[in-house]
């Protein structure tokens, strides 16, 4: 009798996928158009243009850039053109939200992108926590991607998964 220890999991068929994996890594800047109102509230169009015409936007470049206004003022849509005009030189990722919205956004990009077709037919444990917040739309897009291709789909950890989706005909 040998007492060799021997990890099932990993040599079982399933596939972990951690949805952390698909975290965007690209560095979110903010740029939060309350700072070029008067008074933070009051859009004066000369002082406006001057401002953002003074404005060095080449600490964006290389960011993701999410483009909000976080007064209660109102913002005519011109202006988020304008700004984008003056930011499209820097960077082509250009977003209106703000942060948590927009790397949500792209977390859920990241997701869209996986190639579904390499789980078809697996048993596959999408893992239930991990370092980086994960929230419910998160799982809802995973389940939506990979539930026509999968075999089985499941929550959590292989010593305790949750069944979420078997198909009979794989």
């Amino acid at each position: 009798m040998s007492n060799e220890i021997v990890n099932k999991v990993a040599n079982s068929s399933l596939i972990n996928v951690d949805l952390s994996d698909f975290a965007p890594k690209d560095n979110i800047i903010v740029f939060d158009i309350k700072e070029f109102l008067f008074k933070g509230l009051i859009l004066k169009e000369r002082d406006f243009r001057k401002a953002l015409k003074e404005f060095d936007f080449t600490k964006y470049k290389g960011s993701v850039i999410c483009v909000t206004c976080s007064s209660d003022a109102i913002v005519p849509m011109w202006v988020y053109m304008l700004i984008t005009s003056y930011l499209n030189p820097i960077s082509d990722r250009i977003y209106f939200g703000n942060k948590k919205e927009v790397y949500n956004y792209l977390f859920l990009k990241n997701i869209h992108q996986i190639n579904s077709d390499d789980f078809t037919g697996k048993k596959v444990i999408v893992k239930g926590c991990g370092n980086v917040p994960l929230s419910e739309d998160l799982y809802i897009a995973i389940t939506q991607k990979l539930q026509n291709s999968v075999r089985i789909l499941m929550f959590g950890e292989a010593c305790s998964a949750v069944p979420v989706y078997k198909n009979k005909n794989k």
